[in-house]
């Protein structure tokens, strides 16, 4: 089976767990380098003794190298800020990217919603390590009734965010409360993401509010359970921590959100966890290894498309 080569800009925690999901075997993707700007970076020394070809010199200095003519695909997982930098070259260049930041240039991707991919898309957005645990969810609530409403809180142990992670904050929140409604399906979305400082580390927790009509709570908890079903496809350790949660509010006695106002139908409430899959990373680090694993099956599709493509 044809494969396309692929590079990864990012020598950080999320960079290295995608190399070693890379390295552990793809159909459609050989990873063929790794980008850093620490020469010293343990990612890059990880790839040298597993024999990818490396350059601490950023992207300028993996568009000097021999074998960047033949890369199809670039994950970028540096920061949203470089990003924006790294996609003008890289489009330039025509390469296709795959964006593990919060910069959102391109479509959102979440793998179990998103079918398919048009053939312009040259870019396509990983949303957030929050998106991709709780879109899902919020998707399969709006395929049995409208979702007016959806709230997700992400809770993550401080050990498994990194620089990167910190310093996007900001983006994190408003990238995600709108995939929420591009991917999801909510008219309004909201996040919230929370740094669990307990020790030993927490994996990773979610919880998901959505608002809709009065319907029937089976056909939900259905979609719901279907859903997690995909979802563990690609993430095992992705899984329900509990029964999912419906509370009904009649207009006589609404619910009262700020922000949002009063609400009568139902409530539906999804809590989650994500464990890793301890491939680079502590199973604790559920969120990094949700946005690689998700990562992957956006660049595989991606070369997919584009290698059926060339070959009709």
């Amino acid at each position: 089976m044809a494969k396309m080569k692929c590079a990864i800009i990012g020598s950080g925690n999320i960079g290295t767990d995608l190399m070693i999901k890379l390295l552990k075997g793809s159909e459609r993707l050989e990873l063929a380098v790794v980008v850093g700007i620490d020469p010293a970076s343990e990612g890059l020394a990880m790839a040298r003794e597993r024999g990818v070809t490396t350059t601490h010199d950023g992207i300028e200095g993996l568009r000097k190298l021999p074998v960047y003519p033949e890369i199809g695909i670039v994950f970028d997982a540096t920061s949203a800020y470089a990003h924006k930098e790294h996609d003008a070259a890289l489009q330039k260049d025509g390469k296709l990217v795959v964006d593990l930041t919060p910069a959102a240039l391109g479509p959102f991707f979440v793998p179990p919603v998103d079918s398919a991919l048009d053939d312009h898309v040259r870019n396509v957005n990983m949303v957030t390590c929050g998106g991709q645990a709780t879109i899902p969810i919020v998707a399969a609530v709006s395929r049995v009734s409208p979702v007016h409403y959806a709230e997700i809180v992400a809770s993550v142990s401080s050990r498994s965010a990194g620089p990167g992670t910190r310093a996007n904050i900001d983006e994190f929140t408003r990238t995600t409360a709108k995939a929420i409604e591009v991917v999801g399906g909510a008219s309004r979305g909201r996040a919230i993401i929370i740094l669990n400082p307990a020790e030993p580390p927490m994996i990773m927790r979610d919880t998901i509010f959505t608002l809709t009509d009065q319907v029937d709570e089976d056909k939900i908890r259905q979609s719901v359970q279907d859903m997690v079903a995909t979802v563990q496809s690609y993430v095992p350790g992705y899984r329900l921590k509990q029964e999912v949660q419906f509370e009904r509010f009649g207009s006589n006695q609404p619910l009262k959100i700020p922000g949002y106002g009063e609400f009568a139908g139902l409530k539906t409430s999804v809590f989650l966890e994500v464990e890793g899959a301890g491939d680079y990373l502590p199973k604790y680090s559920g969120n990094l290894d949700i946005m690689t694993a998700a990562a992957k099956a956006a660049g595989e599709r991606l070369a997919q498309k584009h290698l059926e493509k060339a070959a009709s």
